[in-house]
């Protein structure tokens, strides 16, 4: 059989062409001893029936500590996420936030009373992905978010990395979300002790359609006293002298207000919104002296969870600082085996007709 050597500047051949040569190659291997084979290329075998790389080369299996990366090496790496339209899988339509979840960081936040706290802070960032792009570069996030995490958190921080990232990946739409627990001083109720508090806070910077808002969510935890209660044990006490206690349960409110831009909203302006909206916050310190006054300040405060969503509504309403936002109760019950949950919104920013299925079940604090 005479072959001719392949013109590799012709044009591509077509699927007949490649099947053609696709025998002659494997007419070869079946008379070609395991060293030809795989002197030419070891892949060859593959092509068998029933073979496999039986002489494949030697690997080594030592990690190369001194193997240097230099930009030629580099642009040899396969990136499959920046590949060609044709590598989607699925259908080809936008998705509206694509990234990463729950990178962690220590950041420094300013404090109302001027101090610095260092704390753990979960991120999570997100970009929009045109339907015809493939997918992105998940750890170009981190990369912008890094630059900036030296710095004191402000708004500005904040909003510059999601600038880098929302330029290093070419989106339109983009978040920020970062989580943390919230340490603040709390004084007990009448032992003059005091122990620190933890909130749960999120902050998120949302861009869509060039629109940007910053979000402050906080997991405001309390005591509520059950007012159809409480009137049943004070019945019980003055007809029939039946000593009787009125229910009451832990329970949370999360509340999330959108921020404009203008003088701050510390954390701790929120927390105290939320402790002059529903004065039951659950206590650090406790005392006897503490636990009773703890008592009377219940019963003095009996809330079902429809009174704890119009409360706290309208402490936000009288806040200046405050745009839209939502308050999300659940009072878990200690009566009955299910919960008593309720949501309010103010504005679009947080209209929504669905609920996450397992919005609820997020309220669960274990203190």
């Amino acid at each position: 059989m005479n072959l001719h050597k392949a013109d590799l500047t012709a044009a591509t051949p077509d699927r007949a062409e490649a099947a053609d040569a696709l025998a002659v190659l494997r007419a070869w291997a079946l008379k070609a001893t395991p060293t030809e084979v795989a002197e030419l290329d070891p892949s060859i075998a593959r092509l068998l029936p029933q073979e496999g790389l039986s002489n494949y080369p030697a690997l080594r299996r030592a990690y190369p500590e001194d193997f240097a990366v230099d930009e030629a090496y580099r642009a040899t790496l396969p990136d499959l996420q920046n590949g060609p339209e044709s590598l989607i899988k699925g259908a080809h339509r936008q998705i509206q936030h694509v990234g990463i979840s729950n990178f962690r960081l220590p950041i420094r936040y300013r404090t109302r009373a001027g101090g610095d706290l260092v704390l753990e802070t979960s991120v999570t960032g997100t970009v929009s992905l045109e339907a015809e792009k493939k997918g992105i570069n998940m750890s170009r996030i981190m990369r912008s978010f890094y630059k900036h995490a030296e710095n004191r958190f402000s708004l500005e921080t904040i909003e510059a990395a999601l600038d880098d990232y929302k330029s290093d990946l070419d989106s339109f739409d983009a978040r920020i979300m970062m989580r943390l627990s919230f340490p603040a001083k709390v004084q007990s109720l009448r032992s003059n002790l005091a122990g620190y508090q933890y909130y749960n806070i999120a902050l998120e910077l949302v861009e869509q359609a060039g629109v940007r808002k910053k979000i402050l969510h906080l997991d405001y935890v309390y005591s509520s006293t059950c007012p159809c209660s409480l009137e049943l044990s004070e019945h019980a006490r003055q007809t029939r002298g039946q000593l009787a206690t009125p229910h009451s349960q832990r329970s949370v409110a999360r509340i999330s207000v959108e921020v404009p831009k203008g003088p701050i909203l510390w954390f701790e302006d929120l927390i105290d919104l939320c402790r002059a909206a529903v004065p039951t916050e659950t206590q650090v310190m406790v005392k006897r002296e503490d636990e009773q006054a703890f008592a009377e300040l219940n019963a003095a405060n009996p809330i079902f969870v429809e009174d704890a969503a119009r409360l706290f509504a309208q402490a936000l309403e009288a806040e200046q600082r405050v745009r839209d936002f939502r308050v999300v109760a659940s009072h878990q019950e200690s009566l009955h085996s299910h919960d008593a949950v309720s949501v309010l919104t103010e504005g679009a920013t947080f209209a929504s007709q669905s609920l996450d299925p397992k919005l609820f079940a997020t309220l669960f604090h274990i203190g």
